[in-house]
């Protein structure tokens, strides 16, 4: 089998990928990656010599790049996506770009290679924000998107529906939680707290912390993907929960495990249009058997280790982006 990773330089999409050229050997993986910010060729360190793997280097919005890369392709993953609210609300046009017109690129090449599945991978935000006493997200709530990101992601979501209704594309989509882990980019929230205690620096944490948001463990994630693919129902979409945390107990954890006490927090203020909260009912994906293997306190720990282990990764990053990136780096929760 033939498979299409866009995205696959990224964070959660190098996880995928190493994760399906673990469990599914025999399957060809072509990587399609514009090597932005948020890509990193670095983050598939071990795989060029793998003969079922290929990398190629281009843009999603890019019709010849796409139907280069969807010749012979039995199933996409469609993870490339510009993913950061505070570049969202920096610069919205690149994200409508990018997470509209791409995927609307993708879908028609996918439609005109009869494509065997196209697995859209969208996020929990498209639903808005929710107060304390609010029930969870489910696959029936409304979208009510409420940053240039989450709209984007909403309008690409609906695109990846339509076609399945008005063409008969095979599609199923996903709803997660925010993921962490190994190859997570320095410019979210856990590895960037992370790896500012690793350099001795304070933590920039929004308003008191907060903010509440669940945390997917990226290889669980992996797994889920996985499930929906081999079992889900043709045009259905899956939510995807995580353990449910304030960013301060977040804060709180990532500082004990580094022996770190609360005077390394620096409060900042809210960004706009800042969520309170999200939380997700993910049943209608645990009947299909997918359950969680690893518990947030677990994961967090193995990933404070993993970026201990490789400053290669991640310091390069750090170092060598350009003063307009650290603007949109300013604050995170």
């Amino acid at each position: 089998m033939k498979v299409l990773i866009t995205g696959g330089a990224g964070f959660i999409g190098s996880n995928f990928i190493r994760y399906w050229l673990k469990n599914y050997p025999k399957d060809w993986i072509v990587n399609l990656d514009k090597l932005t910010y948020a890509g990193h060729i670095e983050s598939l360190k071990g795989l060029q010599s793998n003969p079922n793997y290929q990398f190629i280097k281009g843009d999603i919005c890019d019709e010849k790049i796409v139907e280069k890369s969807m010749k012979g392709v039995d199933i996409v993953v469609h993870f490339a996506a510009e993913t950061h609210v505070d570049r969202s609300i920096i610069d919205p046009t690149v994200f409508v770009k990018t997470n509209v017109l791409g995927t609307n690129v993708l879908l028609d090449s996918a439609l005109k290679n009869k494509v065997k599945r196209f697995h859209h991978i969208s996020t929990d935000e498209v639903y808005g924000s929710l107060g304390l006493d609010d029930s969870p997200f489910t696959e029936e709530t409304n979208f009510a998107p409420r940053s240039p990101y989450a709209a984007s992601k909403s309008g690409a979501e609906q695109l990846v529906i339509a076609y399945f209704i008005t063409y008969g594309l095979p599609v199923t989509v996903t709803n997660c939680a925010d993921n962490f882990g190994p190859f997570h980019d320095p410019e979210k929230l856990i590895p960037r707290f992370v790896t500012n205690l690793l350099m001795g620096k304070k933590v920039p944490l929004m308003g008191e912390g907060e903010n509440i948001r669940e945390w997917l463990y990226v290889k669980d994630h992996c797994r889920a993907i996985d499930f929906v693919l081999n079992k889900g129902t043709l045009g259905e979409k899956y939510l995807i929960s995580g353990t449910e945390l304030t960013n301060m107990e977040v804060t709180k954890k990532i500082l004990a495990l580094l022996g770190k006490d609360k005077s390394w927090i620096e409060f900042v203020e809210h960004r706009l249009g800042h969520d309170f909260r999200y939380a997700i009912n993910d049943s209608k994906l645990r009947e299909l058997g997918w359950m969680p293997q690893m518990n947030f306190d677990k994961g967090l720990e193995q990933t404070i280790e993993w970026y201990k282990k490789n400053g290669w990764w991640w310091k390069p990053l750090i170092n060598g982006r350009p003063i307009v990136d650290r603007v949109a780096q300013k604050s995170y929760g």
